[in-house]
């Protein structure tokens, strides 16, 4: 991809948005008070503090957490921000004086708020991945568009210097044309797989803590009885509430090549998986998988191949990567016609070419991609002002969250290399994976 597509890419992206005059810079960058944006959160613990932290300088108006005791720490912190449990009573009472919504809840619920705060007019900073299944994130990023807000998903390694240098390479022809891709996550193990809890979840019946509403927290979910393996943080390792490994990483290690490549969907995913029965284990995510991706040519560039490693599964290493280096194990290796790149996730490693005597003779080009010298959360606040998309809006984020929920259904079809339509947005081979790219709410709960 050239940079005159990548900018007309930009350009098509940021069509329709409009400078917001009622929030501009102040003074030597700084924002007067009566310039703050007026936010809410919901979600207020675990990965809200982190959010909140970079976004600090604003108005926090509502703090909305289904669980208080972990969402105290910015209760405290925040004594100004009005308290809820329930993210629709919230917007009942309070919506006219929100500008902004930060959504830090579990992965099922990012749908529902998401899009009750698109209806009413609010830029959105949703947590990766932006929904659950494919059909909720077309569905908000259609939103987001007709409603020309700017949107953002808390793939933070999408602000950093490190993606932009990789595709600089990869569009200078650094490694040639690119053919595969292995990509991986060996982070979290012991979240990410709770095969070895489901007899302890079918036995146990404990009470539900006081200071949580159970009800709230499995919002629009299949009912079922509280246990805490869920809660705070497991629920990421069972698919009625995460979605694994695959669907978490995916926006963080695959988004470089993404980029780069415009990879848009695959055409085919074909899953394998260790330790994992797709009969008893459905609402499990495997203690390894290997996934491989299809992707089609695409304008001058011919077809990828993309394997997902997790777990268990390892990126194999590369015949010519240097006895003294490791493979990446949060990250991936890049195949080129004339070379290879092996890269870390959230842009926290720096991309090298390989071997390293290949290193040292590439010319670097000059950079063309503008950096962002903010956090990713402030990189949305700025866009807001500014009137400009975000770094990573829905209409990115969500389809780079779609290829690691494509790949969550083919774990459960395990072997059968599924035929995918993306314009159709359906399996055309496989009739019973259709209905996991939709949601079913329990009722009361409506997208």
């Amino acid at each position: 991809m050239k940079r005159r597509t990548f900018l007309k890419t930009m350009a098509a992206t940021a069509f329709g948005f409009q400078v917001v005059p009622s929030f501009v810079l102040g003074v030597n960058g700084q924002t007067p008070p009566s310039r703050k944006l007026n936010l809410a959160a919901i979600g207020a613990g675990g990965r809200a503090a982190s959010n909140l932290r970079e976004m600090g300088d604003e108005n926090l108006v509502a703090l909305c957490d289904v669980d208080d005791r972990r969402a105290a720490a910015n209760f405290k912190k925040f004594p100004g921000a009005k308290q809820f449990k329930d993210f629709r009573k919230m917007f009942d009472a309070m919506s006219d004086q929100i500008d902004a919504v930060v959504i830090s809840t579990p992965d099922h619920t990012h749908a529902v708020v998401a899009m009750a705060a698109l209806r009413r007019g609010k830029h959105v900073y949703c947590e990766k991945p932006l929904t659950h299944t494919v059909a909720e994130a077309r569905a908000l990023r259609k939103e987001a568009l007709a409603r020309k807000l700017i949107t953002q998903v808390g793939n933070q390694g999408h602000s950093t210097d490190t993606i932009r240098l990789f595709c600089e390479w990869i569009w200078d022809g650094a490694i040639g044309d690119v053919t595969e891709v292995h990509a991986a996550c060996d982070r979290y193990p012991e979240i990410y797989c709770q095969i070895n809890k489901l007899e302890q979840v079918r036995a146990e019946r404990p009470p539900v803590p006081p200071e949580l509403d159970w009800d709230l927290w499995q919002g629009p979910a299949p009912e079922r009885p509280y246990h805490p393996v869920y809660v705070p943080r497991d629920w990421r390792g069972w698919m009625t509430y995460g979605t694994g490994t695959l669907g978490d990483w995916v926006c963080h290690v695959v988004d470089p090549v993404f980029w780069a490549l415009d990879l848009d969907m695959p055409v085919s995913i074909q899953a394998e998986a260790d330790g994992y029965d797709p009969d008893k284990h459905a609402d499990l995510y495997p203690p390894g998988t290997k996934i491989t991706f299809e992707f089609p040519a695409k304008g001058k560039r011919g077809p990828v191949k993309l394997i997902w490693h997790d777990g268990q599964r390892t990126i194999p290493r590369p015949d010519d990567l240097e006895a003294d280096r490791k493979v990446v194990g949060t990250g991936a290796v890049v195949i080129g016609t004339r070379g290879k790149i092996m890269y870390g996730s959230h842009g926290a490693d720096s991309c090298r070419i390989f071997p390293e005597t290949k290193m040292q003779a590439y010319k670097r080009p000059d950079p063309t991609i503008p950096r962002v010298r903010v956090s990713h959360q402030k990189d949305w606040i700025n866009a807001i002002r500014e009137g400009r998309p975000a770094g990573s809006p829905f209409e990115y984020g969500g389809r780079l969250s779609e290829v690691g929920l494509l790949g969550a259904i083919a774990i459960r079809f395990l072997g059968r290399k599924l035929q995918y339509s993306e314009r159709a947005m359906r399996f055309t081979n496989c009739r019973e994976a259709n209905a996991l790219l939709h949601s079913s709410y329990r009722r009361g709960w409506k997208l």
